[in-house]
């Protein structure tokens, strides 16, 4: 079969293969028959080192397919059932999960340290776990999420990650109240559907900062009330909150630099909310005085900050009721063999996403 490959960390092409296998499948496996799959940020960040991924690998973990093959004592999945790809799923009995906090099992982190596939040179991992970039895809049978008939394949995959993501920030970490003043710092996928949970939360005015133009104009449709490049991001304050700051900042783009920005653009007493994934080694420095003195919340938020599975429910059924737009997002398609081109709307900042035919 066909998938994309990532031979070193640090490469900026994929290599499109057609000798790669699927590895692992069992008990308590399924196999997927991937149809559509997002790029997401992450995929990128794991390609250039700034997330952790043994190499070689398939990226992508924002997919949905059907099941062609179930592994023995695999319950409630079916050959042809549509699904879904979660790339956290929660093993349920973890200390995590039994407080309610899925979001933080890490029983699918361990799931990167295992090949998802083979060929001739030898084995090759999936991305988190997972490695949508490919025809087919054996995971844990908790992976496989069924969707409805009625969800397309593309729109299941964004909220396979992205938009759960983003819409989580705004309504289960942030939890933003209505008629409040909140800014958001980067605008692709993840972003958005930031902004569009903040709109759903009833907010008075939503500030979208980012550098591209088309990404500013994109915001502006899905909820932004207004959209500014970074450098007037300090007259939008003043401007919109008298120079106090806002009461929500969300960082959506992984770096200390912007992270300290939502910091000093929050008021006090205000929450700023990480959302964004970064390197290890990129430190972000306070001094102990702001900290207690201005006694800002400083919030992260992983996968949403929420249980998945509901995060799942809640954005199928505001998009069906016409309350998010989900195919707005989708920017651009391409198919597996044009990959690199994707990699490339995605650096250049011109795509919310890219949705990869497969």
């Amino acid at each position: 079969m066909r998938a994309a490959v990532l031979h070193e960390t640090g490469q900026e092409k994929l290599e499109v293969l057609d000798d790669i296998e699927t590895a692992g499948f069992g008990p308590g496996k399924v196999k997927i028959r991937v149809r559509a799959t997002g790029l997401c940020h992450s995929d990128l960040s794991a390609m250039n080192g700034v997330l952790p991924q043994p190499a070689p690998f398939v990226p992508g973990h924002e997919g949905a397919g059907e099941i062609i093959d179930v592994g023995d004592g695999v319950t409630g999945h079916s050959e042809g059932d549509r699904v879904l790809l979660c790339w956290l799923p929660a093993c349920g009995v973890c200390p995590a999960c039994k407080r309610g906090q899925t979001q933080l099992c890490l029983a699918g982190f361990m799931n990167a340290g295992t090949p998802n596939f083979k060929r001739p040179g030898g084995d090759v991992f999936g991305f988190a776990g997972t490695g949508t970039f490919a025809e087919e895809v054996v995971v844990d049978a908790g992976c496989a999420v069924p969707i409805p008939d009625d969800v397309p394949f593309d729109i299941a995959a964004l909220i396979g990650c992205g938009v759960t993501t983003g819409l989580g920030a705004a309504i289960n970490t942030a939890d933003v109240a209505a008629g409040s003043s909140v800014a958001v710092i980067g605008c692709g996928g993840v972003g958005i559907s930031a902004i569009q949970g903040a709109r759903l939360k009833g907010a008075a005015q939503i500030v979208a900062v980012d550098p591209v133009a088309s990404r500013r104009e994109s915001a502006l449709k899905f909820g932004a009330t207004e959209a500014v490049p970074p450098e007037e991001l300090a007259d939008a304050k003043q401007r919109v909150t008298a120079g106090e700051g806002f009461d929500y900042v969300f960082e959506v783009v992984g770096k200390s630099a912007t992270a300290r920005t939502a910091y000093e653009t929050t008021r006090r007493g205000g929450t700023m909310c990480v959302v964004g994934a970064g390197a290890m080694d990129d430190q972000l420095q306070f001094n102990m005085f702001e900290l207690f003195f201005d006694e800002k919340r400083i919030l992260p938020s992983m996968y949403g900050g929420g249980d998945v599975l509901t995060s799942y429910e809640r954005a199928i059924a505001l998009w069906r009721a016409g309350r998010i737009d989900l195919e707005g997002l989708i920017t651009h398609r391409v198919r597996l063999a044009e990959v690199n081109e994707a990699l490339d709307q995605m650096r250049t900042g011109v795509s919310l996403r890219t949705c990869i035919e497969i």
